[in-house]
């Protein structure tokens, strides 16, 4: 038995923002990953480029067992956790391909892994990656393809060391469709992703392109993600939860827990006249905005009337926030909910979904 839960994205936020620049980046510093340049590493001897590579991903392995172990400390509701897909710096870049297979690297890879990925399952944490834009599995261009599967297959060998990818969605490696040839072009590559891979790819709908029915087209390859920020972005309306297509959504993930992604544009829409209390409609929106100016993603879910739409999917589903105060945004959503008299619960439905009351 588990909790229905509410994640965060990647770093670590102080919750004390008064606090000078310097003073937080020295706090924050220890959980939140760090990189290079490879113009820098071409300007400098081999040997000072090596040095450089071992400090950085040193580090970025021990800020996420930092990151991990905070989470752990968090309610079991909040134990949820996308990791940062910079922690090996050019793992899949062919000029630095000899430096992570040396069996020094190695052996530094998989212990450090290991242990993130021991103390995550100690933990009950729910973990995920979600690989960049210039992850394009549906290229029509040939290099950008291999590219894309190196991307893909890097973050599938960190989940391979941290002890994932055994078995369908017991970890979750997320992607949008992207590209022209889109599905069709994913579906041409399919089989030469991985086991592991193939394991843990979702695929997420976006605001411009590729929807939730051109990702419900792959549902019999992976999972489907359902960003309802997205949703609302590309469509000009707001997904039902009891929508037939969120049944689909649901059924993609063959019994396992599924996971959504939820974002609000800006808070500089209230600058606009756009109450926090008040449903954000498309149409009235784009009278004074674009809707790239909705792309973006606020500090926090300050829109409350949005916020209760998200809770109606909580009940079936995990929920990702994409917020640029990353776990502050995930506290204060958290203790909202809780403020509203709902309780998560641990008490499961004959149909093994868990509840929220």
């Amino acid at each position: 038995m588990s909790y229905p839960r509410v994640g965060f994205a990647c770093q670590y936020r102080h919750p004390e923002r008064s606090l000078s620049p310097s003073q937080l980046k020295l706090i924050e510093a220890p959980f939140n990953p760090r990189t290079t340049t490879l113009r820098w590493m071409d300007s400098v001897s081999p040997q000072m480029a090596r040095d450089r590579l071992v400090d950085v991903v040193g580090h970025n392995l021990e800020a996420q067992l930092r990151l991990i172990a905070y989470v752990a400390e968090l309610p079991a509701a909040l134990r949820m956790l996308r990791l940062s897909s910079d922690l090996l710096p050019f793992y899949s870049h062919p000029k630095v391909n000899g430096f992570y297979q040396d069996p020094a690297i190695r052996g530094l890879l998989e212990e450090r892994f290991a242990a993130i990925g021991n103390l995550a399952r100690s933990a009950d944490i729910r973990l995920s990656f979600h690989p960049g834009q210039y992850c394009v599995l549906g290229s029509d261009k040939p290099p950008v393809v291999e590219n894309s599967l190196a991307e893909f297959e890097y973050h599938a060998d960190m989940i391979r060391m941290m002890g994932y990818g055994r078995r369908f969605q017991d970890f979750k490696c997320n992607v949008h469709i992207a590209g022209r040839l889109g599905g069709e072009g994913i579906r041409s590559i399919w089989l030469r992703l991985s086991e592991v891979a193939r394991h843990c790819i979702t695929f997420e709908n976006e605001e411009k392109t590729y929807g939730v029915d051109d990702c419900l087209q792959l549902a019999d390859l992976a999972p489907v993600v359902l960003d309802i920020h997205h949703c609302w972005i590309n469509e000009n309306d707001y997904i039902a939860p009891d929508s037939p297509r969120v049944d689909r959504i649901i059924e993609s993930w063959r019994g396992v827990r599924p996971t959504m992604h939820y974002s609000q544009p800006p808070e500089r829409l209230q600058e606009l006249g756009f109450d926090a209390d008040r449903k954000l409609e498309m149409d009235a929106l784009l009278k004074v905005v674009s809707k790239r100016d909705l792309y973006g993603h606020s500090a926090q879910m300050w829109n409350r009337w949005t916020n209760e739409y998200a809770l109606r999917f909580l009940d079936r589903f995990d929920i990702m926030l994409e917020a640029k105060d990353k776990n502050l945004a995930a506290l204060a959503f958290y203790e909202c909910v809780v403020a509203s008299g709902r309780q998560f619960t641990e008490v499961k439905s004959l149909s093994g979904d868990l509840r929220v009351e």
